[in-house]
């Protein structure tokens, strides 16, 4: 039976296809729905674990201890894993284990655009890229066994059109891949650097069996039409190229990235006349394939920034211009992303803003806090980094400079990596306060659960991590729970903490306004009292905006939240319910 599904439907299709018995990841645009879909599979244990690196480890653990595993993440999820990533590279496995990550060309949710290829040569583990979800779902299963074979983790690379486009997949039964024995192995396993030295050994005899699996293995394929240009590419750029060319190109399809096949690229390049490679981001295979001679077309030619056309690959190749596009007779209004309405960060980024404080941010849905009208955050690095950052500003400028100074994390995210920047703090004697935006669920990626939320991915009951005493273990002694919604309050918490001379906690607690559970009610809406002052169009509420000089509530945006009856000097906006 044949199935349309997304590109990380497949790999999870592939997994349970494979036989495999335990998954382990955190959510991260584009990766995050092979985990989703994993859990719809009885026979799998999935988790969302509280990171990306507690993910891996569970993951290799389960590979040690005899299942087929895996762990998935996004491009920047792999920095945070990539200490026991590299390390298990030398241990080998047990049961089959696979990394999948999910690249983001074009930063549609993401900070950078890293190319995770480079950790497959860094840590020495083979890659494989599917172009479309039948490969996204056969790559899958072949990792699985090669993995077993060659006694390696494998890497299943994707990029946000892999992963969120469609395409027909095989549906097969699901493999019976027993438990293997578990046997003592500490040369194998323990990597103090006696049994390392001689692990490496056994890697790099492993490569070398790996190149020659890539020279042989048709998942490196050749397609000949007759043709003097020839492309070597792979992945999602394979799909654009033959788009573009089509027969008018001869192609060596990669499916293996890493290692690459030297003598199979130079028997493709010698037979044709020109070569080019055509591959999203850096130069992976073009710099091999100049490193052994291959006289190939490159990047001189294809940007490094952002994702490919298939417009952009002829006009490169064939010279030939793209059509000229239909363009609408007025301007369009660009449209920024935007807080949702009733969103909760929306009242701390208010507060913030209005009391001039410089704001360390992080990764989540509040990153929207340095849009405007609210352009509150100053900074966002990654994970975790609001809080360790902001102790590092206030070393740098001073005990009075912290008095201005506030970090922002949301609730997934200091579990993520947040609690370690507040040992920091507190064991480095910083006074940072630091804001806990607890929306009660993991925002950003969709609405999954975390270990504050006391559900796990299966929405099954757990135990729930207890913020307050969290902090109060670390060493906290000044924690506020304070609404955002309520504004004179909490700007009272605000200015009454950032002046202390030790370390604080506010804990910003509002729900979600799309949690299910969450139900506002009625509309908002202005009345003659109004003065025009646009005080609430400083909110950024994308239900309040300005008409003919006048402020208007749109009935078919708002959802009742009241923030904007709350922020109000006059009382000129009121809330009606509605039936």
């Amino acid at each position: 039976m044949k199935k349309l599904l997304l590109g990380n439907a497949a790999v999870a299709r592939g997994a349970y296809e494979a036989g495999v018995r335990v998954v382990a990841s955190y959510p991260g645009t584009p990766s995050t729905e092979i985990t989703e879909e994993i859990v719809k599979f009885d026979e799998i244990y999935a988790e969302w674990s509280p990171n990306e690196k507690v993910a891996a480890e569970v993951a290799i653990g389960a590979s040690i201890g005899g299942a087929r595993a895996m762990s998935c993440m996004k491009h920047v999820g792999l920095n945070v894993m990539a200490d026991p990533v590299f390390t298990v590279s030398y241990t080998g496995v047990g049961g089959g284990l696979v990394f999948c990550v999910a690249d983001d060309p074009g930063m549609h949710s993401s900070q950078n655009e890293q190319d995770s290829r480079h950790y497959a040569e860094a840590a020495k583990i083979p890659m494989l890229e599917p172009s479309d979800s039948s490969e996204c779902k056969e790559f899958t299963k072949m990792a699985f066994a090669l993995s077993e074979k060659f006694d390696t983790p494998f890497f299943i690379r994707l990029s946000t059109r892999v992963s969120h486009s469609q395409s027909l997949v095989e549906l097969c039964e699901r493999e019976d891949a027993p438990l293997k024995d578990y046997e003592k192995n500490i040369p194998k396993y323990v990597m103090m650097p006696a049994n390392a030295v001689k692990r490496h050994v056994f890697v790099e005899e492993r490569m070398n069996a790996l190149r020659e699996f890539a020279e042989s293995s048709d998942i490196n394929a050749l397609e000949n039409n007759g043709s003097e240009i020839g492309v070597i590419t792979a992945g999602i750029a394979y799909e654009y190229a033959k788009e573009a060319l089509g027969e008018r190109a001869d192609f060596l399809k990669l499916g293996m990235v890493y290692p690459l096949p030297e003598k199979k690229i130079l028997d493709f390049v010698k037979a044709h006349k020109k070569v080019y490679v055509i591959e999203e981001l850096d130069p992976v295979i073009e710099t091999f394939c100049k490193s052994v001679g291959a006289d190939v077309i490159g990047k001189d030619i294809f940007t490094l920034l952002g994702e490919y056309t298939p417009n952009m690959i002829k006009a490169a190749v064939l010279g030939e211009a793209a059509p000229r596009s239909v363009s609408a007779s007025e301007p369009i209004p660009v449209r920024p992303p935007v807080m949702c309405a009733g969103c909760p960060h929306r009242g701390t980024f208010y507060v913030l803003k209005k009391l001039g404080l410089v704001v360390s941010g992080d990764i989540g849905c509040y990153t929207l806090g340095a849009v405007a009208p609210l352009a509150s955050v100053d900074t966002t690095i990654c994970m975790g980094a609001s809080v360790s950052a902001a102790l590092g500003m206030a070393k740098a400028r001073g005990a009075q400079f912290n008095k201005k100074l506030v970090s922002v994390i949301g609730d997934s995210t200091f579990m993520h990596s947040g609690i370690t920047g507040l040992v920091d703090i507190v064991y480095n004697k910083g006074n940072n306060t630091v804001i806990i935006l607890d929306n009660s669920i993991t925002g950003m990626t969709g609405h999954q659960d975390n270990p504050t939320t006391g559900r796990t991915i299966r929405g099954e009951a757990t135990k729930q991590v207890d913020l307050i005493k969290l902090c109060q273990a670390v060493g906290i002694e000044h924690i506020t729970v304070a609404d955002p919604f309520d504004v004179k309050n909490f700007e009272k918490v605000v200015k009454t903490e950032v002046e202390r001379d030790e370390p604080s906690v506010i804990i910003a607690q509002r729900p979600c306004a799309l949690l299910k559970t969450v139900k506002y009610s009625g509309r908002c809406g202005i009345t003659d009292k109004c003065r025009n002052c646009k005080v609430c169009m400083k909110l950024g509420c994308p239900a309040i905006s300005v008409k003919n000089d006048k402020v208007v509530i749109d009935a078919t945006q708002c959802n009742g939240c009241g923030l904007c009856v709350n922020v109000c000097p006059f009382g000129a906006i009121e809330k009606e319910e509605t039936v």
